[in-house]
């Protein structure tokens, strides 16, 4: 068997093929465009997506069998019978429905979503973004009261055109605020908050199991399993019991734990509910989610203004680290997440004076995104327990200085896995268990980090700039003086 794992990320499309021996090897990485039409808009080409999607499936002629992984709260709304999108992919990252999350505060229904969903009223989740396209879409209007009008996150889409399943992963449908995070099921009174008929949204099903078949030049490849991509992660970083945590240093940086059974509600610390996976014919296993919007995202923009050239050139800094200094970064590009979820916030440096290099900066970069990763696994912790281990991955994960700064300030060895390719390998393994295959165990190449210089009080000091960074935007717009 053969298992072909294809990761959809923010940036780019990787296909990972998966052999008997356990072995991944990469044989497709495809980039696509970020669309920014507006202050705060992030969109995609749908047909792009796809059109990379079928390229992955093309690089490994041998595929057996494939799962999928997607981006988690990315949504679109297309025609039924055309299987033909009505507007652009909305990413996760997109914060145009600040409006529509103010007005649904202001009413109370926050209280509502917490309860249900176990999320906060928040514009990074699917919900609002569905919203607005019935307020803003009219071929949405349109072709619902034709019967002909599908929404969903960016898997439905993807499933529905190659195998005609309108289904999506109970993983992903719990990234919604649609789905009720006790049943399992979309709920109706979510449904009515945001205004989103709950008959335009496709089945929830098992992250694992039929998923259709992909009829390829002659070739019938079944689709056995479907997740959200750090859900995808947390199981290819072999995290299975309640506690274990990992974090991928993507676009963004997403911290996850395993809880087990039954979702564990903590929103008073800003941690979220999730499904972490479930099997076919077996009950979901949950997890604690936290995530951080702005992690390679925010290295990646300075790299953009010529603050550095190579990652290479960032890789070591000598002498006292810039918090210590006073130089702070918060990352709040696009606002803040876990466990403040405020919009609001900016991205911010302070601590700046004539003395401040470019290599300062991006130093401050680096910490800042470490401090806010520490400062979900605190909120974690609390929760849980500390554990003695943190298992990493991501672009940043290359980076020592990173490591070293990252254990310090979470006072706990930091396990970085070598391969970057986390998210495939859990997509995989999960297509291959849903066959009965299990895959040799094998060691995989790993690196530690051990806490060198205990530095978790700078989290104090940062937090007071993470204060400085709130509440200049309101409604995506400048706070009035």
């Amino acid at each position: 068997m053969t298992v072909l794992a294809i990761d959809q990320g923010t940036t780019s499309t990787r296909g990972i093929v998966l052999d008997d021996t356990g072995v991944a090897a990469v044989t497709e990485h495809l980039e696509h465009r970020q669309y920014y039409p507006a202050s705060g808009w992030v969109e995609h080409d749908s047909e792009e997506l796809l059109a990379n999607i079928c390229r992955c499936v093309d690089s490994c002629p041998q595929a057996t069998v494939i799962g999928i992984d997607n981006q988690g709260e990315s949504c679109l709304a297309w025609d039924a019978e055309t299987k033909r999108a009505i507007c652009p992919v909305i990413v996760w990252q997109d914060r145009r429905t600040a409006g529509i999350i103010e007005q649904l505060q202001v009413e109370g229904y926050e209280s509502v979503t917490l309860e249900l969903a176990g999320l906060p009223l928040d514009p990074y989740f699917s919900a609002s973004k569905l919203a607005w396209i019935f307020r803003h879409v009219p071929e949405a209007i349109r072709l619902h009261k034709k019967g002909r009008l599908r929404c969903g996150t960016t898997d439905a889409f993807f499933l529905d055109r190659l195998t005609g399943h309108f289904v999506t992963d109970i993983t992903t449908a719990s990234r919604t605020s649609l789905m009720n995070i006790h049943t399992g099921q979309w709920d109706e009174q979510l449904c009515d908050v945001f205004g989103v008929p709950i008959e335009v949204l496709p089945q929830i099903v098992p992250t694992t199991g039929d998923f259709g078949v992909l009829s390829w030049h002659g070739r019938k490849i079944p689709v056995t399993a479907s997740v959200v991509d750090q859900q995808a992660a947390l199981y290819g970083h072999g995290c299975r019991r309640m506690g274990e945590a990992k974090i991928t240093f993507g676009t963004g940086a997403f911290v996850l734990s395993v809880t087990g059974p039954r979702p564990l509600q903590a929103t008073d610390k800003g941690l979220l509910p999730t499904v972490a996976w479930q099997f076919s014919g077996a009950s979901p296993v949950y997890a604690l989610d936290g995530g951080v919007y702005a992690a390679g995202a925010a290295i990646n923009w300075a790299r953009s203004l010529g603050l550095f050239r190579d990652f290479s050139d960032i890789n070591g800094f000598t002498g006292q680290t810039a918090v210590e200094r006073g130089l702070c970064f918060v990352p709040a590009l696009s606002g803040l997440g876990c466990p403040y979820w405020d919009r609001s916030a900016a991205g911010l440096w302070i601590g700046l004076s004539l003395e401040t290099t470019s290599r300062d900066l991006v130093q401050s970069i680096l910490e800042g995104i470490a401090l806010r990763a520490a400062e979900v696994v605190a909120a974690m912790d609390n929760i849980l327990g500390a554990s003695n281990r943190l298992s990493i991955d991501g672009g940043l994960s290359v980076n020592p200085y990173f490591c070293r700064f990252l254990a310090d300030v979470c006072d706990r060895q930091v396990c970085v896995q070598q391969s970057s390719e986390q998210t495939a390998l859990g997509t995989a393994l999960l297509a291959s268990q849903a066959c009965g295959r299990t895959l040799p165990s094998y060691e995989p190449d790993v690196c530690f980090f051990e806490p060198q210089t205990v530095r978790s009080h700078l989290l104090d000091r940062y937090r007071e700039a993470v204060e400085k960074s709130r509440g200049w935007y309101v409604d995506g717009c400048i706070t009035p003086s």
